[in-house]
């Protein structure tokens, strides 16, 4: 089967092409840049295209006739390489049709990892553990590691662990064999309008999961007494030597998911060497970390993960999404950034807007952050030297947010500019 990928290098889309080419199916896609995902698949041999007219596509599809054509879910419905695949007559959809296809094909049984916070990391754990503890494993993670790619099918494995993710109802689509919830907050609201919307989808998923693993919080807010549940209390916490609460209960959640999978061996010793996931308190450099957290309940527990390696943090945060701050902004308070000695704060990234919201500028999202030290910044050279300054005094500094702050970031340092 060939398979075409509109936006092959995005987080969702790259490891379900990495997926796709390691279970033998052939690979080939577009995207508007290149980046690591797309040089890895380049590496491997995928023709990459960076014209996404229409025309490549065409020609791809003269050359041998294209099966599937799998795009993103940001993708808009007027977009030419969507409109030319729909006029050849190719079958098009979003990932989560191909993957449930690739699943159902080989067989293997679905560990869904899905909610607001945790999915990527305590994602990554569970593929790590399963390594660790010399398991085949297949997976997809929405984000880079270090102990492997994104995405793999290994053949002779039972399971499959995926990061779920909730946008555009993307769970609703599986029925796993086990579903496992590390936090839940209200999020996306131009998917799900109202916090009962939110609640109401994962309660979905979990009543269509065969078992679930999931905290007393969040089986409270779901409604959550199925015989198939594994509800943990804070009895349940095992001491696991990682920095970060939030780190530690998403590890919990792995021991007890490998308990559940009856796997055998030392769960904990492996993840207490756990070497994190890209852009999860990613350390880049001496004194300098970058996180994804774009949530109030993420920051806090990413700034007091901080606070455990340093007393003296500086956080840079980017918002992400204008619709989405308007659902946040309440979330933002002095209690959320008190533990910085340092805050700055870039404009909100926006993709995916609502035409019809007011822009929430930073001092509309900061009306009730009291913090003596919060500064109005732009991803520039004057914020460098200011993060470069605070460096140099010793201060742990954490960069945050889900949009291009991160690859400003990671420019800064490897142009040279880092010390």
């Amino acid at each position: 089967m060939n398979i075409y990928f509109c936006g092959i290098g995005g987080v969702g889309l790259g490891p379900l092409a990495e997926i796709a080419l390691d279970a033998g199916y052939s690979v080939t896609g577009s995207d508007r840049s290149t980046s690591l995902t797309t040089d890895e698949l380049s590496a491997r041999g995928v023709q990459v295209s960076l014209d996404q007219t229409g025309e490549h596509l065409a020609s791809i599809h003269a050359e041998s006739p294209v099966d599937w054509f799998v795009y993103t879910s940001a993708l808009p419905v007027d977009h030419p390489e969507l409109v030319r695949a729909q006029s050849l007559g190719i079958k098009v959809s979003k990932r989560d049709e191909l993957l449930a296809q690739i699943i159902t094909d080989k067989n293997l049984k679905l560990i869904a990892v899905a909610g607001t916070h945790g999915k990527t990391t305590t994602t990554s754990m569970l593929v790590w553990s399963f390594m660790q503890l010399g398991i085949p494993v297949s997976y997809s993670i929405g984000t880079t590691i270090s102990f492997g790619p994104s995405g793999r099918y290994q053949p002779g494995s039972e399971y499959f662990v995926y990061e779920c993710d909730e946008y555009d109802r993307n769970m609703l689509h599986f029925k796993p064999f086990l579903a496992v919830i590390p936090a839940l907050s209200y999020d996306h609201p131009d998917t799900y309008p109202t916090q009962a919307d939110y609640n109401a989808a994962f309660k979905q998923f979990v009543s269509q999961s065969q078992g679930s693993i999931l905290w007393q919080s969040e089986a409270a807010a779901l409604g959550v007494d199925s015989p198939t549940a594994w509800v943990l209390g804070d009895k349940d916490v095992a001491n696991i030597a990682l920095p970060g609460e939030h780190i530690r209960r998403n590890a919990n959640l792995v021991v007890k998911t490998m308990q559940r999978i009856n796997a055998q061996g030392d769960v904990v010793a492996a993840l207490g060497k756990f070497p994190g996931a890209g852009r999860r308190f990613e350390r880049l450099a001496d004194n300098l970390y970058t996180d994804y957290a774009v949530h109030p309940r993420e920051i806090k527990a990413t700034i007091a993960m901080a606070r455990e390696l340093s007393s003296d943090v500086t956080v840079v945060y980017q918002p992400h999404q204008n619709v989405r701050q308007h659902e946040v902004a309440s979330g933002y308070t002095t209690e959320v950034f008190a533990s910085a000695s340092e805050l700055y704060w870039v404009p909100t990234y926006q993709t995916r807007e609502d035409p019809s919201l007011p822009i929430l500028t930073p001092a509309d999202l900061t009306a009730n952050v009291h913090h003596n030290n919060l500064h109005f910044v732009e991803l520039d050279d004057n914020l460098w030297q200011n993060i470069q300054a605070a460096r140099n005094r010793g201060s742990l500094v954490l960069i945050m947010g889900a949009g291009p702050i991160d690859s400003w970031l990671r420019g800064q340092v490897n142009s040279g500019h880092n010390q």
